[in-house]
């Protein structure tokens, strides 16, 4: 039964904690420590360097299933990569060896169904393992290349949204035999009844933490991929503009013609304007996109008035 409290930044840090011991292990991944006394969540977010509003949001979704879409644009996609990066690091350096060494000790050596169990917890492990290092290796690079203003065509969050599924079979097996294996002896069955709760616990885990990249990550990089693409055409142009846009290389004449081209003339108005032939015209705009690499009138339009040549009231919309 979910707990249907709706924890705000003014809240006491420890009081998430005595309503939700699980969340001890998602403060670590935040880098949040032990030790915050009686501060309120901002106060030990902001101790941290952590995104107050990210960190709530990931802890109230995964305790009540909230999600305040209408306020997605405020989560900290740096905060949610640092917090997915270092999950996976807890789950893979520390719970998936841990369980496997308790796995081990609880099971009879040379036993042919205590091998069968390793072996089947050993493909799980592998299988979570290989999913884990996909996303740093691919999806990770890829969303800080977004961050950075470096977009790729080459690859979308919807790409790992579509192969995004929980890796649970091999998990529901190891179950399964364990449930029905439980050795007689005490020592024996208390130990196997241990390390099969840690199991069903991290399974829960890693629902959560899926659930966390499916409904906050992958709309948050979404979000970015969305400003990304409005952008490159700002970025294209803006490109263009400088690229070899040296104001200097022009003749006077050309920033005429530059001036007259923003002006929204035809090169027969222009060549009339300035009391050339309209060849000449031409000649002057081939000139013109050939040292500034800017072949459009709205890239000549963002070159006059970043260049001072118009002002923005005298262009022609």
């Amino acid at each position: 039964m979910k707990n249907q409290k709706m924890y705000e930044a003014d809240d006491k840090m420890i009081s998430l904690i005595r309503d939700n011991y699980d969340l001890l292990q998602s403060l670590g991944s935040f880098g949040i420590s032990l030790g915050f006394g009686d501060k309120t969540v901002r106060e030990t977010c902001e101790d941290n360097d952590v995104d107050t509003y990210t960190f709530l949001a990931v802890v109230n979704f995964t305790i009540n299933g909230y999600s305040d879409a209408e306020n997605d644009e405020l989560l900290s996609v740096p905060t949610l990569m640092h917090y997915l990066e270092a999950s996976h690091a807890y789950f893979l350096d520390f719970q998936l060896p841990f369980i496997r060494r308790q796995l081990e000790e609880s099971i009879f050596p040379g036993d042919p169904m205590s091998q069968l169990i390793l072996r089947i917890y050993d493909e799980y492990a592998q299988e979570i393992r290989r999913h884990m290092k996909y996303e740093q290796k691919t999806l990770f690079p890829y969303v800080q290349l977004l961050l950075d203003g470096k977009p790729t065509a080459e690859y979308s969050i919807e790409t790992f949204s579509r192969h995004h599924g929980a890796a649970d079979k091999k998990l529901r097996e190891l179950k399964l035999l364990i449930i029905k294996y439980l050795p007689s002896d005490g020592l024996h069955n208390n130990r196997l009844t241990a390390t099969l709760h840690d199991i069903y616990d991290n399974e829960e885990w890693l629902r959560r933490h899926a659930m966390v990249e499916d409904n906050i990550f992958v709309p948050a990089i979404r979000r970015l991929e969305q400003i990304s693409k409005q952008s490159d055409v700002t970025r294209n142009i803006t490109g263009m503009v400088f690229k070899g846009a040296d104001a200097d290389a022009l003749s006077e004449r050309e920033k005429d013609v530059i001036i007259s081209v923003v002006q929204g003339m035809s090169n027969k108005e222009i060549a009339d304007h300035l009391c050339i032939s309209t060849n000449t015209v031409i000649t002057h705009r081939r000139n013109i996109a050939r040292k500034l690499q800017i072949h459009s009138p709205a890239g000549l339009t963002i070159y006059a008035i970043v260049n001072g040549l118009v002002d923005i009231s005298a262009v022609k919309l």
